[in-house]
């Protein structure tokens, strides 16, 4: 009993947390842009633009504490979008509560969403990043939904904005 209790808190703890070993372009200044994405700022220009959480998560690949955010609360339908350029990465229909305190999804929005692999904590985990800025948005794995696709996108509120369907 204390072996799943233990294990529960890790997982907890570093289920999404994490930096990617490699960045994908080394930045010699504030000015420098990072990779030719078809949203591609400065440094400066991404402080001006995020919110110093905001900044954290999606350039630098941070992590917000579990239960933090305010997305999870949210039950009705509509798109979340990356934060940084407002691309829209997942659907509210996809969303789960997958009781780890980041949204969670089962699926993400085909094209809009880039992959890479993060070895930080030790063991492979596959990176999620918005495939038009750039901007980290969590992890991907394997114990989402059986019924769906499987897959848990573990996501950073604060890497995303919600905006509800019109009715």
């Amino acid at each position: 009993m204390i072996k799943n209790i233990l294990l529960g808190v890790l997982f907890i703890v570093t289920g999404c947390n994490g930096v990617s070993q490699e960045k994908k372009v080394a930045m010699d200044d504030n000015t420098k842009q990072e990779e030719n994405f078809e949203v591609s700022l400065s440094k400066d220009e991404w402080r001006k633009k995020l919110t110093a959480t905001e900044y954290y998560i999606l350039r630098e690949e941070g992590t917000e504490r579990a239960f933090s955010s305010e997305l999870l609360k949210i039950k009705e339908a509509g798109i979340y979008s990356c934060a940084a350029c407002g691309t829209p990465v997942f659907k509210s229909e996809n969303k789960f509560d997958s009781g780890t305190g980041w949204p969670s999804f089962d699926e993400e929005i085909k094209g809009n969403v880039a992959f890479d692999v993060d070895y930080k904590i030790g063991y492979e985990r596959t990176e999620e990043h918005c495939a038009v800025c750039g901007g980290h948005l969590g992890h991907v794995f394997n114990d989402g939904p059986r019924k769906t696709t499987g897959k848990r996108h573990c996501i950073n509120g604060a890497a995303l904005n919600f905006t509800p369907t019109k009715k």
